[in-house]
């Protein structure tokens, strides 16, 4: 005889996800349950918190490692369709926004450690490199954050003119560069160092100072000022 499988409807009111948030508020919720939530209702094999299990399952457990799927990935699992996949997505990017801008939100940058997690909180989804710009103020402050370029796996081209472009435009006086390292290494390579010192020499005919360049990753970050490389 087949097991008779029951709805969130059936469960008591306490235990149904929504009514627990209402109640008790969203911090009472697992992870399970707030992604149950998102997914809104299950299908005749399970149920929305067994399918938010699964998600989680497809995350490692990890809402970091959530985080960087994409919608076709979370497809994957039958019972998330598109749309479902979609407010996954969509949650996860509004967390990852909220934690950055709560970084940002730093009135001064005074120290690589400053900016190193608001920048390892931008960048740490990207499965590929992706070189990015702080464009700062005179006290110091972020005027603008952008996304240069995009590249592989293994590395990405910044061009200086592009960089110094928009430093123009944003009135930016000082700028830290940053790139991510998908792989987890945070030494940098020969590359790293000469487009460093070439935005560096270009930076100078327009008096603006590159105070830092970052590379980030899971594990840290690597900061050439600190290290005597600027």
């Amino acid at each position: 005889m087949q097991e008779q499988k029951y709805s969130i409807k059936q469960w008591a009111i306490d235990d149904r996800p929504r009514e627990k948030l209402l109640t008790k508020g969203p911090s009472i919720l697992s992870n399970s349950e707030l992604i149950a939530i998102l997914i809104n209702n299950g299908n005749k094999q399970k149920t929305a918190v067994e399918l938010a299990q699964e998600v989680l399952r497809l995350g490692k457990d990890n809402l970091n490692e959530l985080g960087k799927l994409s919608v076709k990935e979370l497809m994957k699992i039958k019972g998330i369709g598109e749309a479902k996949a979609i407010s996954i997505a969509a949650a996860m990017e509004l967390g990852r926004r909220r934690q950055a801008m709560a970084s940002r939100e730093k009135p001064v940058i005074t120290s690589s450690a400053d900016v190193a997690g608001y920048l390892q909180t931008i960048l740490r989804d990207y499965k590929h490199e992706v070189f990015a710009v702080l464009f700062l103020n005179r006290s110091n402050k972020i005027n603008h954050f952008q996304i240069i370029s995009e590249g592989g796996i293994t590395g990405t081209v910044a061009d200086p003119r592009i960089i110094l472009k928009r430093a123009l435009e944003e009135d930016a006086v000082s700028l830290v560069l940053c790139h991510n390292h998908p792989s987890g290494s945070l030494k940098p390579s020969r590359a790293d160092e000469d487009l460093t010192f070439k935005i560096k020499e270009a930076a100078k005919y327009f008096d603006i100072k590159i105070l830092d360049h970052l590379i980030v990753s899971d594990d840290g970050y690597y900061s050439f000022a600190d290290e005597g490389l600027l």
